[in-house]
């Protein structure tokens, strides 16, 4: 599509693809939410932040919901995998609309809640203080038969085609994997309501970083390691159309080997998780050996918690899941990780 151009006669067809890919990448993720998967890259966070990022994605889309927001000021933080719980926020905001369709209004609300107050919930209690987010809708509601269902795995009241019936339900597996609860309210014409708490924090919060929609160019040397020759050939082919130097290798026995041989020049490595033989984690173990400060970005399509934190812990500089579409890839992907 870079190489192309939108005028193009096939950019539509491309685009296209682009889009069902995009759908197979969501499915999946609502699939490892549904299941509770592992969290990829926890992070203490701004909820606010996180929901504002949020509402601006999806209020493009959605001019005829009008918006009104209570943020408590101060709010305190919360340690998260950001793209996870923002996945919650946007099925929660999508599922308002369909409830919605000739517009309506979106309420959302954020605030700290002590101890105390939890007891006061009629839901289950967390052991300390949490961060409560309402999303509430002036939509079409549910009735009671249907509220008792939302969160089952494939449940929908949409038709053939229109709806997976995982979107709640990855949604009450993500909430429930990062230890908070979530619970829906509703009346058949009187809207939706949907409580969200998360455990406190009393890590720092980091700010949350901008998505940079630029192509980020270089000259740096990048080894590219991943068994799947077509995932590998494809990430060559991008980094190299971004100026990038690239080698590519099939495993963690090559990738030691290379690196060892080329540590002067490689400036960044890009590690396959899930490889047969050595895996991502006894690699990495060997590449620092050969240099503690050497630079590795993670790479997996699956859920694997236990091993990407711990190697995050380790010194790994990101995490990204390697089933998102290509447009994720330049744009978000390089220089702050290469200095």
């Amino acid at each position: 599509m870079r190489s192309l151009g939108q005028n193009h006669p096939v950019y539509s067809n491309l685009r296209r693809i682009e889009e069902l890919v995009t759908t197979g990448a969501r499915l999946t993720s609502q699939l490892l939410g549904f299941a509770r998967g592992g969290k990829y890259e926890v992070q203490p966070t701004n909820i606010n932040s996180l929901l504002e990022k949020s509402i601006s994605i999806f209020s493009r889309t959605s001019k005829d919901i009008i918006i009104d927001k209570a943020m408590q000021n101060n709010i305190w933080g919360v340690e998260v995998d950001q793209g996870q719980i923002e996945q919650v926020f946007l099925n929660l905001f999508i599922n308002a609309r369909q409830a919605m369709p000739s517009g309506g209004r979106l309420y959302i609300k954020t605030e700290n809640l002590h101890q105390s107050e939890l007891e006061e919930e009629p839901f289950l209690l967390l052991p300390g203080n949490c961060v409560k987010i309402s999303i509430a809708d002036s939509g079409t509601g549910m009735d009671k038969k249907i509220l008792e269902r939302i969160f089952d795995p494939f449940f929908t009241t949409k038709g053939l085609g229109q709806g997976t019936g995982l979107g709640l339900s990855s949604a009450y597996g993500i909430i429930k994997n990062h230890g908070g609860y979530i619970v829906a309210q509703s009346q058949l014409g009187q809207g939706s309501s949907f409580t969200i708490c998360l455990p406190v924090s009393d890590k720092e919060v980091q700010p949350i970083k901008e998505t940079l929609e630029i192509l980020m160019e270089g000259q740096e040397t990048i080894l590219v390691v991943d068994d799947e020759i077509s995932v590998a050939n494809v990430t060559k082919d991008m980094l190299q159309s971004l100026g990038y130097r690239v080698f590519v290798v099939r495993s963690g026995q090559e990738a030691v080997a290379t690196y060892a041989e080329n540590k002067d020049k490689i400036n960044l490595i890009i590690l396959d998780m899930i490889m047969p033989g050595m895996s991502g984690r006894q690699t990495f173990k060997s590449l620092l050996d050969i240099n503690r400060n050497v630079k590795v970005i993670l790479a997996s399509g699956y859920s694997i918690e236990d091993k990407a934190q711990y190697l995050m812990e380790s010194g790994c500089r990101g995490f990204f899941k390697n089933h998102l579409p290509s447009t994720f890839f330049p744009r978000r992907f390089m220089r702050r990780w290469i200095s």
